[in-house]
């Protein structure tokens, strides 16, 4: 049995309603988006818990081998480079962090996901656009966007407005979006609109694809525009939920909870990504020499074609390729070499192609390199030109 949260995308260790969960916190939300009766809500008392343990959560694992590493790095040489490096980062972009996960932890409290379902299965080229609008919504890394992007096919959203979603989400959401900036600066502008833009127009080619059957679609038919959840009304939602909303202190208390509660799993979801991202680029600062860098990843199309080619083979989630990319425009000057890193990391993903394939088809993961590496390539291009 598959064992991937259908929530968060991450490895399930709890069984629960036909499927495996990373924390109790998914099991609620998988809860709220089925509206699963009451008495056969999850009961962690009852339930024989098949969880590891929280010592064994990749957080807690990694946490303590870089609280290590910057003692030794402290007391140890050789190793100051690592601690002097790692210690910039969390300087240059702690208050990012702490941003993103509070509104992060807002989004996921506040936004049902039905919002996000309604709209996504029409065959218009207004979908691609609320398919990246409600991307800019999703408060998950790139493993995790591409958990939620396949649940929305298997819910009748098409194949191009999954894969807007899937390119817009990771780059453009709002709290990577702050973490790209304390990194950047006004320069992460350049990136997120970027990102959009290529969700858009690949978006757009799908579009036409699926109209000439040259990708699988299960939900696209000639001359069919159905949406899902016809009998949901995002206005008449919002309107129920301000009208049922009472601000006592109970309701604001479990507000402030449940916005804890979100910013905690997703804290838990991706912070070791990033602590992972800074551990390599702290050590690349540190240790790898400056002209490597711009003898092999400078402002050239060779740069370019060396920086796509580690962006393939690095699997890291989005935040954690965020430190490195930061590190290559750090030490070569060329933005459109960080721009290329973090973009083919998403486009070219070995995990997020093979998930395409599986669940969607084997011809719209193929497409999916083909169309977004010469727009990443001309555009990465372009920045080393004019940035």
């Amino acid at each position: 049995m598959d064992k991937t949260d259908p929530i968060c995308g991450m490895k399930g260790t709890i069984p629960a309603h036909g499927h495996y969960f990373c924390s109790e916190h998914c099991i609620k939300k998988f809860e709220e988006q089925h509206r699963i009766p009451e008495k056969e809500k999850y009961c962690p008392s009852c339930a024989v818990k098949a969880g590891a343990p929280w010592y064994k959560e990749k957080l807690f694992i990694v946490t303590p081998v870089i609280v290590i590493l910057l003692i030794l790095g402290y007391f140890i040489e050789p190793l100051n480079p690592f601690y002097n490096a790692f210690l910039d980062y969390l300087k240059l972009i702690w208050w990012a962090i702490l941003i993103g996960f509070l509104i992060g932890g807002i989004i996921d409290y506040f936004i049902p996901r039905q919002y996000i379902e309604k709209y996504l299965s029409r065959h218009r080229k207004r979908t691609i656009l609320y398919s990246i609008i409600f991307g800019f919504f999703m408060s998950a890394c790139s493993h995790g966007i591409l958990a939620i992007a396949i649940e929305l096919y298997k819910k009748g959203a098409n194949t191009s407005s999954v894969i807007a979603f899937l390119l817009a989400s990771p780059w453009a959401n709002l709290p990577i979006t702050i973490l790209l900036f304390g990194f950047f600066g006004l320069k992460a502008v350049y990136i997120v609109v970027s990102a959009l833009i290529i969700a858009t127009i690949t978006g757009i080619i799908y579009q036409h694809l699926e109209r000439r059957e040259l990708v699988e679609c299960a939900h696209c038919k000639v001359g069919e525009d159905k949406p899902v959840l016809t009998d949901f009304s995002i206005i008449r939602d919002i309107k129920r939920r301000w009208k049922e909303y009472e601000f006592t202190a109970k309701n604001n208390i479990d507000a402030v909870k449940g916005t804890i509660r979100g910013s905690w799993a997703l804290t838990k979801m991706v912070m070791w990504w990033l602590l992972i991202g800074m551990i390599m680029a702290s050590f690349a600062r540190g240790y790898i020499p400056h002209d490597y860098f711009q003898q092999y990843m400078g402002p050239t199309l060779l740069g370019l074609l060396v920086t796509l080619f580690f962006a393939t083979i690095i699997e890291v989630c989005s935040e954690g390729s965020s430190p490195l990319a930061f590190e290559i425009f750090n030490q070569t000057g060329a933005f459109g070499n960080s721009f290329t890193f973090l973009m083919a990391g998403v486009a070219t993903d070995v995990t997020e192609i093979g998930l395409i394939w599986s669940n969607i088809g084997r011809k719209a993961a193929i497409w999916l390199p083909i169309i977004t590496v010469p727009q990443i390539l001309i555009l990465g291009y372009l920045f080393n030109l004019l940035l």
